[in-house]
């Protein structure tokens, strides 16, 4: 029982870290990323659908972003979700694609998204340990109702901060990556 409460913690713990990467894979850099549109979607046959789904979305020389949907009725459709997006971006369309260049980040840009990234991050950090801190209840649980013993309790809640620590050492990582990315010219 002690293992499954560890185990979960540990998925929970790891899906908080993917979200926070995702999160921050929408924070632009001054490089083009396709992630950067991961967010957006348009209504296609009724339903919201990703702009990743109804469009191929590759970089091209570097700071600029290539959609090329494959129904060509989809362009304006796409530059207006775009443009509605808080990305601050300005879409350029042709015959069959859209570019989507990206222009580079002032210094106060740079320290807005940074202050961005590092707010995620907190939230990531606080997101793990209201994990570890739900999983030790748990155990705690189990050891009260004699179902394990104070020892293997003890032990469980010290292999949680373990994973923990871990888990909270690869956000400050990620985020360090990330600060760097965006603090690059």
């Amino acid at each position: 029982m002690i293992d499954e409460i560890q185990e979960d913690a540990r998925e929970r713990m790891v899906k908080t870290i993917d979200a926070f990467k995702s999160t921050l894979a929408r924070i632009r850099t001054g490089r083009a990323n396709p992630a950067l549109l991961d967010g957006l979607s348009i209504e296609y046959y009724g339903t919201p659908t990703p702009i990743s789904q109804i469009a191929g979305v590759t970089v091209e020389e570097g700071r600029t972003l290539l959609i090329q949907p494959w129904e060509k009725n989809l362009i304006p459709e796409v530059e207006k979700a775009i443009l509605k997006s808080d990305l601050g971006l300005t879409p350029s369309s042709s015959a069959d694609n859209i570019r989507l260049p990206m222009p580079p980040l002032t210094e106060e840009n740079r320290k807005n998204l940074t202050k961005q990234a590092r707010a995620e991050a907190e939230s990531s950090r606080v997101a793990i340990r209201n994990i570890r801190r739900e999983a030790n209840a748990d155990i705690r649980e189990l050891v009260k109702e004699k179902e394990a013993t104070e020892d293997d309790g003890r032990r469980a809640e010290d292999q949680i901060q373990k994973i923990t620590d871990a888990l909270i050492s690869d956000v400050d990582g990620v985020l360090a990556q990330k600060e760097s990315d965006l603090m690059e010219i």
